[in-house]
């Protein structure tokens, strides 16, 4: 997994704030994404978690060309993604899908199966014949464990995990070599969401899947993620591979996620030292100056608040912390 098929380089996006009835003036940005930078390897899933509003899903939607970027570029295969138009775009589309998160929302309720899986076909009729794409649509559901007879109900006729399964199936048609999966599995049972997460590591295997597995369960995330980063408030603050994170944290905030998720081992649960934050989330609109975390940190220190720390490896660690007092603790059994 060493050849880069996505590079993300300070990327920012952010949202105007308006105010006025009739002459709508700015007065401030929602910072979503605020320089953010990764790249994604070929055939690696590089999990990305945080607490909901850290920027996550708007993170996926400037990947997918969903919204425009502020600033900051994307680049598949070394090429950039935003400078592509036209044909050129409607080929990236091919090679980048995404599982949406809410399976009850994402599917048209007006549609079949065959014309939601086979949708893609219409509009890239060069990767499937009119002929051929029931069938095509029936290889499909026969990949992600749905029967190949389905393809006359309607999406109000499954359960929610047979939903996501024809999103996976929709993502799949044209054969992307990125799939963006942001919370697939949030809104389903525990049970039906082993089903699913193991399916997508299948399909990854079969086919050489890179993802963006997006989550704000840590324990899913370990499940499948090769690297995970983590993120707060905009910023991507902890990077480095699953064991890295979830053995050697060294962000405070990777820290108290982690002392958060439980631990079946009752010996080691009791020798747990349980982080509790104090405070709310500070606003994107206005953010603390230098470290975004200060404000809830019990690290916190001077240079907290007039020195923005960057993501880097830090004396004695061995992976990137954004953090001036990152310190590697061991939080949870390998």
């Amino acid at each position: 997994m060493s050849e880069p098929v996505l590079e993300v380089d300070d990327l920012v996006k952010h949202f105007p704030v308006k105010v006025g009835a009739v002459v709508k003036r700015t007065v401030g940005h929602v910072r979503a994404v605020d320089g953010v930078s990764f790249s994604l390897n070929k055939g690696e899933t590089l999990g990305i978690v945080g607490e909901s509003g850290c920027g996550k899903s708007t993170l996926a939607q400037v990947l997918m060309r969903l919204e425009p970027p502020t600033s900051g570029s994307v680049r598949f295969h070394g090429e950039d993604i935003f400078a592509r138009r036209g044909a050129e775009l409607r080929a990236l589309r091919r090679q980048m899908q995404i599982v949406l998160q809410d399976p009850y929302t994402s599917l048209n309720p007006r549609m079949t199966v065959a014309d939601i899986v086979g949708e893609p076909f219409e509009i890239h009729p060069e990767v499937a014949p009119k002929g051929e794409r029931r069938a095509k649509v029936q290889e499909l559901l026969d990949v992600v464990g749905l029967n190949p007879d389905f393809v006359n109900r309607y999406p109000h006729q499954f359960s929610g995990g047979q939903r996501q399964r024809i999103g996976i199936a929709r993502a799949l048609a044209l054969r992307p070599e990125i799939i963006v999966c942001d919370e697939p599995v949030s809104a389903l049972d525990v049970s039906i969401q082993a089903q699913v997460m193991n399916l997508l590591g299948n399909l990854q295997r079969e086919f050489g899947l890179s993802y963006i597995f997006i989550a704000h369960d840590l324990s899913v995330v370990r499940h499948l993620s090769d690297r995970v980063g983590v993120m707060y408030l905009g910023k991507m603050v902890e990077l480095g591979t699953e064991q890295e994170i979830y053995t050697r944290a060294s962000h405070p905030y990777t820290q108290a996620l982690l002392s958060a998720v439980p631990v079946p081992d009752p010996s080691v649960r009791e020798g747990r030292k349980r982080i509790r934050l104090t405070g709310d989330v500070p606003s994107p609109v206005d953010p603390p100056s230098g470290c975004r975390f200060r404000t809830r940190c019990w690290k916190a220190t001077d240079i907290c608040a007039t020195e923005e720390p960057p993501l880097v490896t830090r004396p004695g660690g061995h992976h990137p912390s954004a953090c001036h007092h990152a310190s590697e603790e061991y939080l949870l059994p390998t």
